[in-house]
Protein backbone atom coordinates (compact mmCIF):
# COMPACT_ATOMS: atom_id res chain seq x y z
CA UNK A 1 0.00 0.00 0.00
CA UNK A 2 1.78 3.50 -1.24
CA UNK A 3 2.16 6.01 1.15
CA UNK A 4 1.08 9.41 0.73
CA UNK A 5 4.39 11.83 1.17
CA UNK A 6 2.37 15.03 0.56
CA UNK A 7 0.73 15.06 4.12
CA UNK A 8 1.97 16.55 6.51
CA UNK A 9 0.57 15.77 10.05
CA UNK A 10 -0.41 19.80 10.65
CA UNK A 11 -1.58 20.74 14.07
CA UNK A 12 -2.45 23.73 15.96
CA UNK A 13 0.61 25.11 18.68
CA UNK A 14 -0.44 27.45 21.37
CA UNK A 15 2.60 28.00 23.39
CA UNK A 16 1.95 30.33 26.60
CA UNK A 17 4.46 33.13 27.35
CA UNK A 18 5.53 35.09 29.67
CA UNK A 19 6.68 38.65 28.49
CA UNK A 20 9.30 41.28 29.26
CA UNK A 21 7.87 43.08 32.49
CA UNK A 22 4.95 43.17 35.15
CA UNK A 23 1.95 44.71 34.72
CA UNK A 24 -0.76 44.32 37.22
CA UNK A 25 -4.26 45.89 37.05
CA UNK A 26 -4.99 49.56 37.05
CA UNK A 27 -6.92 50.52 39.97
CA UNK A 28 -10.62 50.47 38.98
CA UNK A 29 -12.39 54.31 38.76
CA UNK A 30 -16.09 55.23 39.02
CA UNK A 31 -16.71 58.01 37.32
CA UNK A 32 -19.77 60.30 38.60
CA UNK A 33 -21.22 60.95 34.71
CA UNK A 34 -23.77 59.26 33.20
CA UNK A 35 -22.05 58.04 30.62
CA UNK A 36 -18.10 58.06 29.78
CA UNK A 37 -15.19 56.91 26.95
CA UNK A 38 -11.68 57.48 28.15
CA UNK A 39 -8.92 56.23 25.29
CA UNK A 40 -5.32 56.46 25.06
CA UNK A 41 -4.61 58.60 21.60
CA UNK A 42 -1.24 56.92 21.12
CA UNK A 43 -1.77 53.28 21.53
CA UNK A 44 -5.83 53.25 21.41
CA UNK A 45 -6.13 51.99 24.10
CA UNK A 46 -9.73 52.42 25.50
CA UNK A 47 -9.28 53.03 29.35
CA UNK A 48 -13.15 53.56 30.72
CA UNK A 49 -16.73 52.82 29.21
CA UNK A 50 -19.63 53.34 30.88
CA UNK A 51 -22.82 53.31 28.79
CA UNK A 52 -20.25 54.51 26.14
CA UNK A 53 -22.80 53.05 23.37
CA UNK A 54 -26.13 54.85 24.69
CA UNK A 55 -27.33 57.44 22.04
CA UNK A 56 -27.31 60.37 23.97
CA UNK A 57 -28.54 64.21 23.44
CA UNK A 58 -24.73 65.76 22.81
CA UNK A 59 -25.58 69.07 22.83
CA UNK A 60 -23.08 71.29 21.70
CA UNK A 61 -20.51 68.80 22.05
CA UNK A 62 -21.52 67.47 18.40
CA UNK A 63 -20.59 70.81 17.08
CA UNK A 64 -17.41 69.37 16.41
CA UNK A 65 -19.02 66.87 13.89
CA UNK A 66 -20.10 70.21 12.32
CA UNK A 67 -16.05 71.48 12.27
CA UNK A 68 -14.52 68.16 11.30
CA UNK A 69 -16.86 68.70 7.61
CA UNK A 70 -16.04 72.21 7.83
CA UNK A 71 -12.21 71.13 8.08
CA UNK A 72 -13.08 68.64 5.16
CA UNK A 73 -14.15 71.25 2.62
CA UNK A 74 -11.11 73.52 3.78
CA UNK A 75 -8.84 70.99 2.97
CA UNK A 76 -10.78 69.40 -0.70
CA UNK A 77 -12.25 72.25 -1.80
CA UNK A 78 -9.59 74.77 -3.36
CA UNK A 79 -11.96 78.15 -3.52
CA UNK A 80 -12.41 77.72 -0.08
CA UNK A 81 -9.83 79.09 2.39
CA UNK A 82 -9.79 80.65 5.61
CA UNK A 83 -10.52 84.06 4.98
CA UNK A 84 -13.82 83.12 2.41
CA UNK A 85 -16.68 85.03 3.99
CA UNK A 86 -19.87 82.95 4.65
CA UNK A 87 -23.30 85.19 4.43
CA UNK A 88 -25.59 85.62 7.80
CA UNK A 89 -29.64 84.60 6.52
CA UNK A 90 -32.15 85.24 8.62
CA UNK A 91 -32.37 82.13 10.28
CA UNK A 92 -28.99 81.78 11.15
CA UNK A 93 -29.38 85.41 13.21
CA UNK A 94 -32.71 84.41 14.84
CA UNK A 95 -31.09 80.98 16.94
CA UNK A 96 -30.83 80.90 20.54
CA UNK A 97 -28.74 79.42 23.46
CA UNK A 98 -24.95 80.65 22.54
CA UNK A 99 -24.30 82.92 20.38
CA UNK A 100 -21.52 84.89 18.17
CA UNK A 101 -24.06 87.67 18.09
CA UNK A 102 -24.07 87.47 14.02
CA UNK A 103 -26.70 89.69 12.36
CA UNK A 104 -27.76 89.35 8.13
CA UNK A 105 -25.64 92.50 7.78
CA UNK A 106 -22.62 90.40 8.77
CA UNK A 107 -19.96 88.72 6.64
CA UNK A 108 -17.88 86.52 8.89
CA UNK A 109 -14.60 84.52 7.29
CA UNK A 110 -14.49 80.66 7.98
CA UNK A 111 -12.04 81.48 10.70
CA UNK A 112 -13.61 84.11 12.41
CA UNK A 113 -16.38 81.11 12.21
CA UNK A 114 -14.27 78.64 13.39
CA UNK A 115 -13.47 80.61 16.64
CA UNK A 116 -16.89 81.39 17.07
CA UNK A 117 -17.95 77.85 17.30
CA UNK A 118 -14.63 76.87 19.47
CA UNK A 119 -14.74 80.01 22.11
CA UNK A 120 -18.47 80.99 22.00
CA UNK A 121 -19.66 78.25 20.89
CA UNK A 122 -22.21 79.66 18.69
CA UNK A 123 -25.16 78.48 17.16
CA UNK A 124 -25.55 80.98 14.60
CA UNK A 125 -21.90 80.14 13.78
CA UNK A 126 -23.16 76.49 12.86
CA UNK A 127 -25.64 76.99 10.75
CA UNK A 128 -23.66 79.54 8.73
CA UNK A 129 -21.48 77.39 7.87
CA UNK A 130 -23.93 74.53 7.29
CA UNK A 131 -25.66 76.71 5.07
CA UNK A 132 -22.53 78.13 3.40
CA UNK A 133 -21.26 74.25 2.70
CA UNK A 134 -24.76 72.98 2.00
CA UNK A 135 -27.51 75.75 0.88
CA UNK A 136 -29.10 74.56 3.74
CA UNK A 137 -29.32 73.04 7.32
CA UNK A 138 -31.20 69.52 6.30
CA UNK A 139 -29.24 69.06 3.47
CA UNK A 140 -26.24 69.70 5.95
CA UNK A 141 -26.88 67.22 8.56
CA UNK A 142 -28.01 65.01 5.99
CA UNK A 143 -24.57 64.88 5.02
CA UNK A 144 -23.38 64.87 8.67
CA UNK A 145 -24.86 61.49 9.16
CA UNK A 146 -23.07 60.17 6.11
CA UNK A 147 -19.85 60.87 6.86
CA UNK A 148 -20.39 59.82 9.97
CA UNK A 149 -21.13 56.32 9.13
CA UNK A 150 -17.38 55.97 7.40
CA UNK A 151 -16.07 57.25 10.19
CA UNK A 152 -17.56 54.31 12.18
CA UNK A 153 -19.81 56.54 14.03
CA UNK A 154 -22.45 53.92 14.04
CA UNK A 155 -24.44 55.44 16.83
CA UNK A 156 -25.13 59.21 16.07
CA UNK A 157 -27.55 60.44 14.16
CA UNK A 158 -27.71 64.69 13.49
CA UNK A 159 -30.52 66.50 12.65
CA UNK A 160 -28.90 70.04 12.82
CA UNK A 161 -25.67 71.08 13.46
CA UNK A 162 -25.41 72.78 16.25
CA UNK A 163 -26.60 70.21 18.93
CA UNK A 164 -29.38 72.58 19.82
CA UNK A 165 -32.54 69.94 21.48
CA UNK A 166 -34.24 67.75 19.47
CA UNK A 167 -35.40 63.68 20.17
CA UNK A 168 -33.77 62.53 17.56
CA UNK A 169 -30.09 64.30 17.68
CA UNK A 170 -28.44 61.94 19.34
CA UNK A 171 -24.51 60.36 19.72
CA UNK A 172 -22.63 58.41 21.95
CA UNK A 173 -19.87 58.78 24.24
CA UNK A 174 -17.78 56.27 21.79
CA UNK A 175 -18.73 58.12 19.44
CA UNK A 176 -17.60 61.16 20.37
CA UNK A 177 -14.10 59.88 20.91
CA UNK A 178 -13.94 58.07 17.70
CA UNK A 179 -14.54 62.28 16.48
CA UNK A 180 -12.12 63.51 18.53
CA UNK A 181 -9.13 61.30 17.78
CA UNK A 182 -10.07 62.04 13.96
CA UNK A 183 -10.02 65.54 14.70
CA UNK A 184 -6.77 65.29 16.13
CA UNK A 185 -5.14 63.15 13.49
CA UNK A 186 -6.13 64.54 10.01
CA UNK A 187 -6.83 67.97 11.37
CA UNK A 188 -3.30 68.84 13.27
CA UNK A 189 -2.89 72.14 11.25
CA UNK A 190 -6.90 73.17 12.41
CA UNK A 191 -6.58 71.72 16.32
CA UNK A 192 -4.78 75.09 17.86
CA UNK A 193 -8.01 76.57 18.00
CA UNK A 194 -9.32 74.03 20.49
CA UNK A 195 -6.83 75.33 23.31
CA UNK A 196 -7.86 79.16 22.19
CA UNK A 197 -9.26 80.64 25.87
CA UNK A 198 -11.09 84.20 24.33
CA UNK A 199 -12.49 85.43 21.05
CA UNK A 200 -14.26 88.41 20.64
CA UNK A 201 -16.02 88.95 16.75
CA UNK A 202 -16.06 92.57 15.35
CA UNK A 203 -15.43 94.12 18.69
CA UNK A 204 -18.08 92.54 20.39
CA UNK A 205 -18.07 91.65 23.76
CA UNK A 206 -20.58 89.33 24.66
CA UNK A 207 -20.94 87.45 28.15
CA UNK A 208 -19.25 84.57 26.38
CA UNK A 209 -16.84 85.57 24.47
CA UNK A 210 -14.48 83.38 27.01
CA UNK A 211 -13.92 79.55 26.05
CA UNK A 212 -15.90 77.23 28.98
CA UNK A 213 -13.41 74.53 29.05
CA UNK A 214 -12.40 74.63 32.70
CA UNK A 215 -9.53 72.67 31.55
CA UNK A 216 -7.49 75.13 29.59
CA UNK A 217 -5.28 77.17 31.45
CA UNK A 218 -4.71 74.92 34.25
CA UNK A 219 -1.04 73.91 33.29
CA UNK A 220 -1.93 69.64 32.83
CA UNK A 221 -1.26 69.85 29.36
CA UNK A 222 -5.32 70.31 27.92
CA UNK A 223 -5.53 71.50 24.95
CA UNK A 224 -9.23 70.86 23.93
CA UNK A 225 -11.97 70.74 22.94
CA UNK A 226 -15.37 71.54 23.39
CA UNK A 227 -18.08 71.54 26.37
CA UNK A 228 -21.91 70.52 26.15
CA UNK A 229 -24.95 71.51 28.31
CA UNK A 230 -28.38 71.06 28.16
CA UNK A 231 -31.58 70.68 30.52
CA UNK A 232 -31.84 67.38 29.48
CA UNK A 233 -28.59 66.28 28.68
CA UNK A 234 -26.74 68.11 31.74
CA UNK A 235 -23.34 69.23 31.65
CA UNK A 236 -20.83 67.77 29.68
CA UNK A 237 -16.62 67.84 28.24
CA UNK A 238 -15.19 66.67 25.49
CA UNK A 239 -10.95 67.21 26.67
CA UNK A 240 -7.55 66.40 25.29
CA UNK A 241 -4.46 66.04 27.39
CA UNK A 242 -0.84 65.72 27.09
CA UNK A 243 1.43 64.64 29.70
CA UNK A 244 4.99 63.68 29.02
CA UNK A 245 4.43 62.78 25.44
CA UNK A 246 1.13 60.62 26.13
CA UNK A 247 -2.52 61.91 24.91
CA UNK A 248 -5.62 61.28 26.54
CA UNK A 249 -9.23 61.71 25.00
CA UNK A 250 -12.17 61.37 27.26
CA UNK A 251 -15.56 62.14 27.42
CA UNK A 252 -18.17 62.81 29.91
CA UNK A 253 -22.08 63.70 29.60
CA UNK A 254 -24.97 64.43 32.60
CA UNK A 255 -22.80 65.97 35.19
CA UNK A 256 -25.18 67.96 37.32
CA UNK A 257 -22.96 71.15 37.18
CA UNK A 258 -20.37 73.13 35.93
CA UNK A 259 -18.29 72.46 39.05
CA UNK A 260 -18.91 68.74 38.70
CA UNK A 261 -17.85 68.84 35.45
CA UNK A 262 -14.42 70.80 35.60
CA UNK A 263 -13.82 68.06 39.00
CA UNK A 264 -14.36 64.85 37.44
CA UNK A 265 -12.48 66.44 34.51
CA UNK A 266 -9.33 66.42 36.05
CA UNK A 267 -10.14 63.67 38.32
CA UNK A 268 -10.04 61.36 35.15
CA UNK A 269 -7.15 62.98 33.87
CA UNK A 270 -5.32 62.31 36.76
CA UNK A 271 -6.33 58.70 36.93
CA UNK A 272 -5.75 57.87 33.29
CA UNK A 273 -2.19 59.50 33.52
CA UNK A 274 -0.89 58.25 36.75
CA UNK A 275 -2.25 54.34 36.64
CA UNK A 276 -0.87 53.85 32.93
CA UNK A 277 2.42 53.47 30.94
CA UNK A 278 3.63 53.79 27.75
CA UNK A 279 5.77 50.62 27.47
CA UNK A 280 7.41 48.51 24.21
CA UNK A 281 6.25 44.93 25.18
CA UNK A 282 7.93 43.17 22.10
CA UNK A 283 10.80 44.32 19.83
CA UNK A 284 11.01 43.84 16.35
CA UNK A 285 12.65 40.64 15.38
CA UNK A 286 12.66 39.50 18.73
CA UNK A 287 12.57 35.79 18.43
CA UNK A 288 9.39 34.34 20.30
CA UNK A 289 8.89 30.34 19.27
CA UNK A 290 10.59 27.92 17.20
CA UNK A 291 8.20 25.97 15.21
CA UNK A 292 9.32 22.46 13.32
CA UNK A 293 9.68 22.12 9.82
CA UNK A 294 8.05 19.36 7.60
CA UNK A 295 10.00 17.96 4.75
CA UNK A 296 12.89 21.01 4.71
CA UNK A 297 16.75 20.75 4.92
CA UNK A 298 16.18 22.06 8.42
CA UNK A 299 14.45 20.54 10.86
CA UNK A 300 12.67 24.09 13.01
CA UNK A 301 12.97 27.86 12.16
CA UNK A 302 12.62 30.77 14.16
CA UNK A 303 9.75 32.93 14.64
CA UNK A 304 10.37 36.30 15.04
CA UNK A 305 8.30 39.55 15.99
CA UNK A 306 7.47 41.02 12.78
CA UNK A 307 7.25 44.66 14.06
CA UNK A 308 7.50 45.84 17.55
CA UNK A 309 4.78 46.05 19.95
CA UNK A 310 4.19 49.01 22.36
CA UNK A 311 1.28 48.95 24.71
CA UNK A 312 -0.41 50.64 27.42
CA UNK A 313 -0.30 49.10 30.66
CA UNK A 314 -1.13 49.75 34.60
CA UNK A 315 2.07 51.41 36.26
CA UNK A 316 2.34 48.52 38.99
CA UNK A 317 3.95 45.58 38.63
CA UNK A 318 3.11 42.03 40.37
CA UNK A 319 2.38 40.00 37.11
CA UNK A 320 4.15 38.96 33.94
CA UNK A 321 2.28 39.97 31.02
CA UNK A 322 0.85 37.16 29.15
CA UNK A 323 1.40 35.88 26.25
CA UNK A 324 0.19 33.00 23.21
CA UNK A 325 2.13 32.19 20.21
CA UNK A 326 0.08 30.78 18.10
CA UNK A 327 0.80 28.65 14.69
CA UNK A 328 0.20 25.94 12.86
CA UNK A 329 3.06 23.11 13.09
CA UNK A 330 4.77 21.58 11.45
CA UNK A 331 5.66 23.92 8.74
CA UNK A 332 5.43 22.76 5.24
CA UNK A 333 9.19 23.76 3.19
CA UNK A 334 9.82 25.65 1.64
CA UNK A 335 9.91 28.55 3.43
CA UNK A 336 11.10 32.27 3.10
CA UNK A 337 12.18 34.85 5.44
CA UNK A 338 9.42 37.10 6.26
CA UNK A 339 6.94 34.70 5.57
CA UNK A 340 4.00 34.87 8.42
CA UNK A 341 3.57 31.76 9.71
CA UNK A 342 1.63 32.96 13.36
CA UNK A 343 0.63 35.47 15.72
CA UNK A 344 1.81 36.61 19.50
CA UNK A 345 -1.44 37.43 21.22
CA UNK A 346 -1.12 39.44 24.11
CA UNK A 347 -3.29 39.74 26.99
CA UNK A 348 -2.96 42.15 29.52
CA UNK A 349 -5.23 42.16 32.51
CA UNK A 350 -7.88 44.56 32.29
CA UNK A 351 -6.80 46.20 29.16
CA UNK A 352 -7.94 44.90 25.19
CA UNK A 353 -5.41 42.57 23.98
CA UNK A 354 -2.95 43.22 21.39
CA UNK A 355 -1.88 40.63 18.09
CA UNK A 356 1.94 40.75 16.44
CA UNK A 357 2.16 38.62 13.46
CA UNK A 358 4.93 36.19 13.89
CA UNK A 359 7.74 35.76 10.83
CA UNK A 360 10.15 33.67 9.79
CA UNK A 361 13.80 35.05 10.28
CA UNK A 362 15.21 32.62 6.94
CA UNK A 363 14.59 30.66 4.36
CA UNK A 364 14.09 26.81 4.89
CA UNK A 365 14.79 25.41 1.21
CA UNK A 366 13.12 21.71 0.82
CA UNK A 367 15.00 18.67 1.67
CA UNK A 368 16.64 16.63 -0.38
CA UNK A 369 15.20 13.01 -1.00
CA UNK A 370 17.00 11.62 1.85
CA UNK A 371 16.17 14.21 4.45
CA UNK A 372 12.46 13.40 3.26
CA UNK A 373 12.93 9.95 3.26
CA UNK A 374 14.09 10.33 6.88
CA UNK A 375 11.08 12.90 8.16
CA UNK A 376 8.83 10.41 6.76
CA UNK A 377 10.20 7.62 8.54
CA UNK A 378 10.52 9.10 11.84
CA UNK A 379 6.90 10.15 11.48
CA UNK A 380 5.92 6.66 10.86
CA UNK A 381 7.96 5.37 13.64
CA UNK A 382 6.30 8.02 16.40
CA UNK A 383 2.79 7.37 14.57
CA UNK A 384 3.13 3.57 15.34
CA UNK A 385 4.62 4.17 18.71
CA UNK A 386 2.03 6.07 19.35
CA UNK A 387 -0.47 3.23 18.07
CA UNK A 388 1.33 0.88 20.37
CA UNK A 389 1.24 2.83 23.54
CA UNK A 390 -2.37 3.08 23.09
CA UNK A 391 -3.02 -0.93 23.02
CA UNK A 392 -1.20 -1.41 26.03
Amino acid sequence: MPFDFALSPMRRVAAALALVFAAAPAAAFDTQAEAAYVVDYNTGTVLLEKNAHDPLPPSSMSKLMTLYMLFEALRDIDSLTLETRFPVSERAAAMGGSSMFLNPSDRPTVEELIRGIVVQSGNDATVVVAEGLSGSEEAFAQLMNDRAQMLGMTESTFVNSSGWPHPEHRMSMRDLGILTVRLISDFPEFYEYFAEEKFEFDGRVPSNHFNRNPLLGLDIGADGLKTGHTQEAGYGLVGSAVQGGRRVVFVVNGLPSREARAAESQRILNWAFRQFVEREVVAEGRQIAEAPVWMGAAESVNLVAAAGRTMLLPVLAQDLVPGEAIFDAPITAPIAAGDVLGELILRPEGLPEARVPLVADRDVAEGGFGQRLTTVGRMLLEQLGDRAGGTL
